[in-house]
This record gives structure tokens, C-alpha cells and sequence, in this order.
């Protein structure tokens, strides 16, 4: 590698770690005083960089908080290209919701850690930020879509806003149930039993449409 690669990988990873460093700023100042009472201003300040520096890595306040969930964006498309032969779409799917749920992964809402619960409290509960998910959700329906059929059929479409739509019950069901301190095996046990729930009614769907 010479000297330009390398500065050029010095230059990204530092790019990188602004990023997060910003995100994870304004998330902490968020929790501690509520999403609408902090201001783009204070959290440069607080994050140490100009205003104009922060709007350069984020648009918005909302993308500041809805950057935690980017690795996510693309997720169910690339499980359904992905997933081996003879399983169904559906099937894989369902199994990646299960896997999720096992390893508490916040984005099924299945999650001890209090941190990424409160977290879910300021999407879930900040009508800017859930107006704003309803952007990441339809890039996220649109690659499903693709992934379920390349020529952008309707039928396609139709089921991959259903699921998106379904996982977002789903998460949002879960989270609630522990934020009410409900016991996080029992809630596992029910999320589970609700995936099931849920992927029949897909199934009967899917199966109308053709897949």
C-alpha cells in the first residue's frame, strides 16, 4: 500500500469516527434532556466541532439518532438473497427474526440492556424520529422488494411492505412488554409465539400473491 492509499484510509477512518462520535453525542444529550430540548448547536459544542461540520455528517437532528440503525438498513433483502437453497423468502426471514430475538438484539426490541431501551423509548416515543423511521423503513421495503423480485413486481412490493410493516408490530410489542418491566424470559417466550403468529398471516399472503 503507499503513502496515498494510506492517508486515504486515515482520512475515511476518521471520517468514521467523527461520525459516531457526533451520534453518539447527541444520543447522550437526547437521554439526558429529551430529543426537542437540546438544540443542533449544543451538541457541536458539546461534540467540539463547528455547526456547519456537524450538518456536513448529518441533515438533521433526526438522522443524528436514526444513524444507529444504518447497519440494519438492507438487512431483510440481503437474508432473503442470501439464504440457502430450498428455504423460502418467509422462512428465512422468520428464522432471522428467531435468531434475533435469542440474541437480544435491540432492532427486534428483544433487549436487557437499559441503555438500548431507552434508546427505543426516544424513537418510539419522539414524533419526529418515528416520522423519520417511516424513511428507513421504506429503503428497507424497496431492497426487500428488489431482492424478492428483480423486475419491481407489485406482488413483490406488496409483501415486502407487509413484512416491514409486521416486523415493526413486532419489535415495537416487545419493547413495550419489557419497558413495563415484564419478566425477559416470559417476553421472549411471547415474541416468539407472536413471530409465529405473525409469519402465518404472511404465509397466507405471500401464498395469494405467488410466492
Amino acid at each position: 500500500m503507499d503513502s496515498h492509499d494510506t492517508d486515504a484510509g486515515l482520512r475515511t477512518l476518521k471520517k468514521q469516527r467523527t461520525r459516531q462520535t457526533l451520534a453518539d453525542t447527541a444520543i447522550a444529550l437526547f437521554l439526558a434532556r429529551g430529543f426537542d430540548q437540546v438544540s443542533v448547536a449544543e451538541i457541536a459544542t458539546a461534540a467540539e466541532v463547528s455547526k456547519p461540520t456537524l450538518f456536513r455528517y448529518f441533515a438533521s437532528k433526526e438522522e443524528l439518532v436514526l444513524h444507529r440503525f444504518a447497519d440494519h438498513l438492507g438487512e431483510a433483502g440481503r437474508v432473503v438473497r442470501d439464504r440457502p437453497a430450498g428455504l423460502t423468502p418467509l422462512d428465512a426471514l422468520e428464522r432471522h427474526r428467531l435468531e434475533g430475538l435469542a440474541a437480544h438484539d435491540p432492532s427486534t426490541g428483544m433487549t436487557s440492556n437499559p441503555g438500548a431501551l431507552a434508546f427505543l423509548r426516544l424513537v418510539y416515543e419522539t414524533p419526529s424520529l418515528t416520522a423519520h423511521l417511516v424513511d428507513y423503513l421504506d429503503k428497507d421495503t424497496r431492497d426487500l422488494a428488489a431482492a424478492l423480485d428483480p423486475d419491481g413486481g407489485l406482488a413483490a412490493r406488496l409483501l415486502a411492505a407487509q413484512y416491514v410493516a409486521v416486523r415493526q408490530v413486532l419489535a415495537r410489542a416487545v419493547w413495550t412488554r419489557l419497558a413495563a418491566g415484564e419478566d425477559a424470559g416470559e417476553v421472549g417466550r411471547t415474541a416468539a409465539a407472536e413471530t409465529a403468529t405473525a409469519f402465518a398471516l404472511l404465509r397466507d399472503g405471500a401464498a395469494a400473491l405467488g410466492f
